[in-house]
């Protein structure tokens, strides 16, 4: 894989671990607090936190929030807003269509075990966030037909998309306990809870049993595992699986059908591959800021 293609999804990646951390700070009323006081007719102050009896209050956090990832978040705040005023003012829409391939590509590369599950909403719309933002930047860059052509030639193989399973698994000593287990999730037990409290695999059992999207031709799991989720129906877990490591009972939670995308079908992304390598990577909202008007509190202080 080419480090175009690498660095557009690392971009993805890191703009959502910024816009998660704004949902997490600007929406604090979210968490649950408890009201403390030297006696009910006084003003309370809201507690986060009781540490054998010494406290720490909502403002207190908030405060340290702001003093670690204040000026951080609020810019991702304004960059987000920024993108999207001056995608509609140049008239830069993203279709479904490529939002949706381009959550397919992520997904087949995508390891749940270093970076937790999905939350497919979210990443929908980091990934549309993310592709205007590439097309602002890049919008007065020019790339020729033929420029483009010849790196869908010389790069094809980026754009096949391996029929992928997304599995999880419990892994237990013996064939009995994989029955115990089965008799188990018929009888409603989550398969999540089972793998945190029966699995082997101590690093996919921390999360639920998570394998995270598998290739058919990947060699991270069993090839047991491989031929038996073709047979599988989504949502259905398998019978035992006899691996080297004891017996598995793997679950189909998606597949992901294998796919060629034909030139016609990735032309926008290869100019952008091309016009970003252009303009040296430089995937900046700044430049844009003092079109979009913006003031800040931040901008008050320099």
């Amino acid at each position: 894989m080419t480090t175009k293609v690498l660095w557009t999804l690392i971009v993805s990646l890191v703009l959502l671990n910024c816009f998660t951390v704004a949902y997490f700070i600007g929406d604090g009323q979210a968490v649950t607090a408890t009201s403390t006081g030297a006696d009910a007719g006084h003003e309370t102050e809201e507690t986060v936190a009781n540490i054998n009896g010494d406290t720490i209050s909502r403002q207190a956090w908030l405060s340290e929030l702001e003093k670690r990832y204040g000026k951080q978040t609020l810019e991702d705040m304004i960059d987000e807003k920024v993108i999207k005023q001056m995608a509609e003012k140049y008239s830069i829409k993203i279709s479904d269509d490529i939002i949706e391939r381009e959550m397919t590509m992520i997904k087949t590369m995508y390891n749940p075990l270093d970076h937790g599950k999905i939350d497919e909403n979210l990443w929908r719309e980091q990934i549309e966030t993310s592709l205007l933002l590439e097309e602002l930047v890049t919008k007065d860059v020019v790339i020729s037909e033929e420029e483009m052509e010849r790196f869908y030639k010389e790069n094809k193989d980026l754009y096949d998309i391996p029929t992928t399973y997304h599995l999880s698994h419990i892994l237990v000593k013996s064939e009995g306990e994989a029955n115990q287990v089965i008799t188990e999730l018929e009888n409603g037990s989550s398969f999540a809870a089972l793998a945190m409290e029966k699995s082997l695999d101590e690093f996919s059992a921390n999360q639920g049993g998570e394998l995270g999207y598998i290739p058919i031709d990947s060699d991270f799991v069993p090839t047991e595992y491989i031929d038996t989720a073709n047979k599988l129906a989504v949502n259905e877990w398998s019978k035992p699986i006899k691996t080297d490591d004891g017996y598995a009972i793997i679950m189909l939670h998606e597949i992901i059908d294998g796919v060629t995308y034909e030139f016609g079908q990735v032309k926008n992304q290869i100019k952008r591959q091309i016009a970003i390598e252009q303009v040296r990577g430089s995937l900046s909202v700044q430049p844009f800021w003092e079109e979009a008007g913006v003031t800040w509190f931040y901008g008050k202080q320099n």
